[in-house]
């Protein structure tokens, strides 16, 4: 009787708070006057009465049920609420399913949010860094409630994961959440990117790494974030050297040795690299040449793959390239070079009328950039034929020079696109406040080669299939299916992507079907 006018009358924490006063009651009763023997079986029932008969009433009463205390951060409330029916048998489902369907939908309130810039006409770009922190922000809050108010319990942890891998997998625009969350890593890692201090770089990059292990596209993750390493590296953009090892450990204890060894590999490159190249300067000093010339030397399996177009180098910068071969060649015998201009740099002394400056530029610039000395002039057919690069990389590369913020080149007829019938000469009447001038030239490399992340899941997927077969000899179609499912850890591919291999490796005789069942498949040694 009593809890038909509660329920009328009071709110869910009100309510909450009765009952608990009620059930306290009654223990004591027991204790004052009964048989303890008799206490857990009269607690059953008052629970039963007042909690189990009408939980999804209370869960769900409007203005003031789970979701609601939620909203509006009620903790205390919260706990009480999980207190009482963590008493019941399986009485946390329902209340966990409640939270799991709030915390999607907060999600999806971030991602609705992101669509709506997308759709006012906001430029869609990989680097989203409000979007992204939105997400950590609503993590790192939930992950407090379920740590907090319901003590950590694994229905509630498994709530915010599976809420979460739902958020994370929602891709919105051109650019999937993988990409936006490893542009993110790239501005806390790269120097001048966020205003972080130590501390608060190891906690973001915690806290992304968080958000990572619900992502299912783990190995489209990994190729857009070593490419963005590799120009941090490379450019000698990174802010720390502890930072980048400290975030690959995070990966690495979340995906193992096999995810990271190429990145590992690519810091120990550089690491080696400072002591030949220390060696190969000193050798320089003794040569009678005009430029100042370094180089980095990497293994070609750790760095992903660039172009490299075979520009005509200057003959001062010809000659360093030649000492340096021989160089290489009399102390690694067994290693060939490969030169990638395209990741070159260099700093040219430029002078316009009165005034000098330091240009900080690629290589492929500074090619470009000394073919205008002495005031030629010379068209766009010319310089492609004099510098030995095709249109793709030329006109980027123009663009750089004659149309950025710094037109230290002129182009005729003006106009902000590059076209094969231009004119180029130096910009005789460039002038800036600034002495040392850095010219940024648009990357002639994607951030991430899907195709080759399709090639590599394709071998993944056919290594899984031979190696289940291999033990198993007989398999049916759904039962392989799953085996291979449960197998592959960094992505999760459609099962058609999956029986399409299958159908490949019976095509190569690694595989047969059943002559008796079509469904089966039987291991061919």
């Amino acid at each position: 009787k009593k809890r038909e006018e509660w329920i009328a009358t009071d709110s869910t924490p009100d309510y909450l708070i009765k009952a608990e006063a009620a059930l306290n009651e009654e223990k004591s009763r027991v204790a004052d006057y009964l048989n303890q023997a008799s206490e857990p079986k009269l607690s059953k029932v008052c629970e039963e009465e007042i909690l189990e008969k009408v939980e999804m009433l209370l869960l769900e009463k409007e203005g003031s049920g789970c979701r609601v205390l939620l909203a509006n951060d009620k903790s205390e409330d919260l706990q009480r609420m999980f207190r009482l029916f963590s008493l019941l048998d399986n009485g946390l489902n329902p209340m966990a399913s409640i939270v799991e369907g709030f915390i999607t939908d907060m999600g999806k309130d971030i991602i609705n949010r992101r669509q709506a810039r997308l759709d006012s006409g906001e430029k869609d770009k990989p680097d989203d860094p409000n979007f992204v922190r939105a997400l950590i922000d609503l993590h790192e809050k939930y992950l407090g409630v379920v740590k907090t108010d319901f003590g950590g319990h694994s229905l509630f942890q498994k709530a915010l994961k599976d809420a979460f891998v739902e958020i994370v997998n929602k891709d919105i625009g051109n650019h999937t959440n993988a990409e936006l969350m490893s542009t993110y890593c790239d501005r806390v890692l790269k120097s001048g990117g966020e205003k972080l201090s130590e501390a608060e770089v190891e906690q973001s990059l915690d806290r992304i790494v968080q958000l990572f292990s619900y992502l299912t596209d783990k190995d489209l993750f990994a190729d857009i974030y070593r490419n963005h390493l590799a120009k941090r590296l490379l450019n000698q953009r990174s802010a720390s050297d502890d930072a980048e090892k400290i975030m690959i450990a995070k990966l690495k204890l979340q995906c193992g040795t096999h995810f990271t060894s190429k990145m590992e590999g690519m810091l120990s490159d550089l690491a080696v690299g400072v002591e030949q190249r220390n060696e190969f300067e000193a050798r320089m000093r003794q040569q009678d040449t005009k430029l100042d010339f370094g180089v980095q030397v990497l293994t070609t399996g750790f760095w992903p793959t660039y172009k490299s177009p075979e520009v005509s180098l200057t003959p001062e910068m010809m000659k360093c390239l030649d000492l340096f071969r021989d160089w290489h060649d009399n102390k690694h015998q067994k290693r060939k070079l490969t030169w990638v201009f395209s990741l070159g740099n260099a700093s040219v002394r430029a002078q316009f009328g009165k005034k000098s400056y330091d240009l900080q530029v690629t290589t492929l610039q500074a090619v470009a950039l000394n073919a205008f000395n002495g005031g030629r002039k010379l068209s766009f057919v010319e310089l492609a034929k004099e510098l030995n690069l095709d249109e793709q990389i030329l006109k980027p590369l123009m663009h750089s020079l004659s149309c950025g913020k710094y037109k230290v080149i002129q182009k005729t007829p003006a106009s902000n696109k590059i076209n094969t019938t231009d004119k180029f000469n130096a910009n005789l009447k460039f002038s800036s406040n600034m002495r040392k001038i850095r010219i940024p030239m648009a990357s002639l490399d994607a951030s991430h080669n899907t195709k080759r992340v399709e090639e590599d899941r394709s071998i993944a997927i056919e290594a899984a299939i031979v190696r289940i077969m291999k033990a198993r000899k007989t398999l049916q179609h759904q039962q392989l299916i799953a085996e291979v499912l449960s197998q592959l850890a960094f992505f999760k591919p459609q099962p058609r992507v999956i029986k399409k291999r299958i159908e490949a490796l019976i095509e190569r005789e690694y595989l047969e079907r059943s002559a008796d069942n079509t469904n089966v498949y039987n291991y061919l040694a």
